[in-house]
């Protein structure tokens, strides 16, 4: 019933074999998820510095913009963890996590 539809061929220049996409997939996103986490970092750093320089010795706007940057210390902390334990695991258990492999049938 699939022969209706002729070959299908990979579009793309990724490895084609059978059941690696989904993997694939997870993997990009959690990198992207990394990536957009440095970002947001970054970001949320330079607005709370631009926040203490700009309080004009108002206690509490000082006090807010130094919760801010410890929160995104925190958070990058806790995204950088998130690697560091997937690379742990997958050290013990003999996996590469961050990059998975998917071996199939040839």
């Amino acid at each position: 019933m699939l022969q209706i539809f002729g070959t299908i061929t990979n579009p793309t220049g990724y490895d084609s074999q059978e059941g690696s996409g989904l993997f694939t997939l997870l993997t990009n996103i959690f990198r992207l998820a990394g990536v957009v986490a440095g970002i947001f970092f970054i970001v949320q750093l330079i607005l709370a510095g631009y926040g203490c320089l700009s309080s004009s010795g108002d206690s509490k706007k000082t006090e807010a913009a130094w919760n801010k940057i410890t929160q995104s210390l925190i958070g990058l902390g806790i995204v950088a963890a998130a690697f560091i334990i997937a690379s742990v695991v997958g050290a013990i258990l003999n996996i590469d996590i961050l990059n998975p492999t998917i071996h199939g049938p040839n």
